[in-house]
């Protein structure tokens, strides 16, 4: 990397990272007004998105009235700032407060799971994710924590110190496939935390399928990998309980990855997405382009 651009990030995370780490100390009335105030400047000022969101909403409910788009996009966006702060917030929060904000009810599912082999966790990019790295604190087998890099280094350096805390191992994307290659042949259990539902590159694209009755590439790496190392599969299921406080249910979606059929765990975790999405659909991640190659079925996937 130019050692220009080096310096310009660095200069932008010397100057936001006093701020940032501010707020993760603030009380937390304090620290909600200030997600309201974040939440007026990027819907009301700024309008980050907001066509995008609009228009995520419009292909996904077209029965719904523009003002039924229009409440779910504003407690999106108001959802959106709360989970952004609760990230940050991740940097001075002890675990006593964040098992009490981050509940997880059926966790011996997952401990009683983790005694016969390795277990991968499928998050959508709902509720809160990043404080599931709580569930480190009860498993006994490695955690890891599947992320995507930031450009900027010094910003990639803090999010991989969120995610580390309490003994996870965050690893990008392109060191998953070796991380579990190598755990695999050293007989290391892991637990393996991984958002799923990215919208991957139309070329690199091995399935596409209807995913809130839209059709379009879906990622389904999590499945060939459970499939090939015979990993345990379950569904990370976030209810937001109320503002700052979640519950996260575990539901089996495969004992035993390589005894499925190929594509199962992936219909099975959309199916159960689009569930969640349903029931509430302000805390899904509306900003992303999810459907944005919906026009571009290839005729053998037709």
């Amino acid at each position: 990397m130019p050692i220009f651009i080096l310096n310009m990030q660095r200069l932008v995370y010397i100057l936001a990272y006093p701020f940032l780490w501010l707020i993760s100390i603030l009380p937390y009335g304090l620290f909600y007004f200030f997600s309201d105030l974040m939440y007026f400047l990027v819907y009301r000022i700024v309008g980050y998105r907001k066509k995008v969101v609009y228009n995520n909403l419009s292909l996904v409910f077209p029965d719904k009235t523009k003002k039924e788009k229009k409440d779910i996009q504003k407690a999106f966006y108001k959802h959106m700032c709360d989970m952004l702060l609760e990230t940050v917030k991740t940097l001075n929060i002890s675990e006593e407060e964040l098992k009490k904000r981050y509940a997880l009810p059926n966790i011996d599912f997952l401990l009683d799971l983790e005694k016969e082999r390795s277990i991968l966790v499928m998050f959508p990019h709902y509720g809160n994710w990043e404080w599931s790295i709580i569930v480190n604190v009860h498993v006994k087998s490695k955690g890891f924590a599947v992320y995507q890099k930031i450009d900027n280094v010094y910003f990639d350096r803090l999010i991989k110190k969120i995610r580390g805390i309490w003994s996870t191992t965050p690893i990008s994307q392109k060191e998953t496939v070796i991380t579990m290659a190598r755990n695999h042949q050293k007989g290391i259990r892991g637990v393996y935390g991984i958002v799923s539902d990215q919208s991957p590159q139309v070329h690199l694209a091995q399935y596409w399928t209807e995913f809130m009755n839209i059709k379009v590439p879906v990622y389904n790496s999590p499945e060939i990998l459970a499939r090939k190392y015979n990993h345990a599969v379950v569904f990370a299921k976030v209810t937001k309980v109320k503002r700052g406080y979640y519950s996260t249910e575990f539901i089996p979606i495969a004992k035993e990855g390589s005894k499925t059929k190929e594509n199962e765990i992936t219909d099975q975790f959309l199916r159960l997405t689009e569930e969640e999405i349903i029931q509430n659909p302000a805390y899904y991640l509306w900003t992303h382009r999810r459907w944005k190659h919906r026009d571009k079925v290839p005729e053998k996937f037709l």
